[in-house]
């Protein structure tokens, strides 16, 4: 009985590869032409960064062979992964990036949204959010203080995500309101800002954050230039999270308004509980796209002098001994980049599926 459902899910799996490639001369030859140039990149890809590969951290080896250097990966990988974060102290945003890791994890597991696991979830949440800080500036504890000018790598691309992205949503939700606010001062403030820094590249609020501010501030005042870069990528993104709200929140019939109001609910009630929640989920494509450009946008703090994980590989790259294998490099955060953004891309999948099945559970219920 198996053999015959296995010739037949074969014969059914051929069929619909003749019917996708095949199903003409002309597709069959380009099919034949594709699939050849395909295989010719993968077996040199394949021979360049793996069977002709030197993994050891020497550079000299590397210069006598013709396939990928990794031993500059394997020299440089902590530079490129934490920048100039003292050598020896370099625990401390592993283990910080451990913690932030394990709480997005398990924030990813929907029981965690619910009853008294939601509490504890922003309890660890707040926990989680001050070790970071205290692991990565000390002062505290018996630990060294590490001024925030020498974070770097990963922690500091990270960090300035969750910044962001965390920050910019409240804040985009109350612009997305307020543009849409009957009130006419309101949403023309809402609308003014939002066009306005849409319309200016981050590069510019970076560089306004960084060198234009502190101009601007009374004398003797100093804020951290980690918190003003931080503060113009909130500022930035909230912009465009607005525009992303409004657009769910159009997709809501107005139905669903007029029910809420039938039952005597207050605004705040029924965005709250009714609107917001549908326009949310609406968005979540959108909101992953948001946080997969804010993710790689980070590494535009460089020219503010911080140095993100795209930084840091420059900062190895300074070394002239290893500075020809620059290739190697750039995949390694390549992949790096990757995997972060693959991960979130499918989860954003799997949740907009799993959001959007209960909804359709409840209206069978009901």
């Amino acid at each position: 009985m198996n053999r015959v459902s296995d010739m037949s899910y074969s014969g059914t799996f051929m069929s619909r590869i003749k019917a996708k490639y095949f199903y003409s001369p002309l597709a069959s030859a380009l099919t034949a032409v594709v699939g050849i140039v395909v295989l010719l990149v993968l077996w040199k890809a394949v021979s360049w960064g793996l069977l002709s590969a030197v993994w050891l951290p020497d550079a000299n080896v590397c210069r006598e062979t013709d396939g990928a250097c990794w031993g500059f990966v394997a020299e440089k990988w902590r530079l490129i992964l934490f920048g100039r974060y003292p050598y020896d102290l370099q625990w401390r945003p592993a283990l910080s990036m451990g913690i932030v890791l394990v709480l997005l994890v398990v924030s990813a597991v929907p029981m965690m949204w619910h009853g008294v696991w939601a509490k504890r979830l922003l309890t660890s949440w707040c926990v989680g959010i001050v070790a970071f800080f205290v692991l990565m500036l000390g002062g505290i504890f018996g630990l060294e203080s590490i001024s925030t000018d020498m974070w770097g790598g990963l922690p500091l691309t990270v960090v300035l995500t969750l910044v962001g992205m965390t920050a910019s949503v409240p804040l985009g939700i109350l612009l997305a309101l307020g543009r849409r606010s009957k009130m006419p001062i309101v949403s023309a403030v809402s609308a003014g800002y939002i066009e306005l820094v849409r319309g200016v590249p981050l590069i510019t609020v970076l560089f306004v954050a960084a060198f234009i501010f502190p101009l601007l501030i009374p004398e003797g005042i100093r804020i951290d230039p980690f918190w003003r870069v931080a503060t113009g990528i909130v500022l930035f993104q909230a912009a465009y999270m607005a525009e992303t709200v409004r657009g769910g929140l159009q997709t809501i019939p107005q139905g669903q308004f007029d029910a809420a109001a039938s039952l005597g609910l207050t605004k705040v009630q029924m965005y709250r509980g009714v609107i917001l929640p549908q326009a949310l989920v609406a968005i979540i494509p959108a909101f992953v796209n948001s946080l997969l450009s804010c993710f790689m946008d980070t590494s535009l703090v460089t020219v503010v002098s911080m140095y993100d994980l795209t930084g840091s590989l420059r900062l190895a790259l300074g070394d002239a001994f290893w500075r020809q294998f620059f290739l190697e490099g750039y995949i390694f955060i390549a992949l790096i980049y990757f995997v972060f953004s693959f991960i979130i891309s499918r989860y954003s999948l799997w949740l907009e599926k799993y959001l959007t099945g209960n909804k359709d559970r409840g209206h069978a219920i009901s």
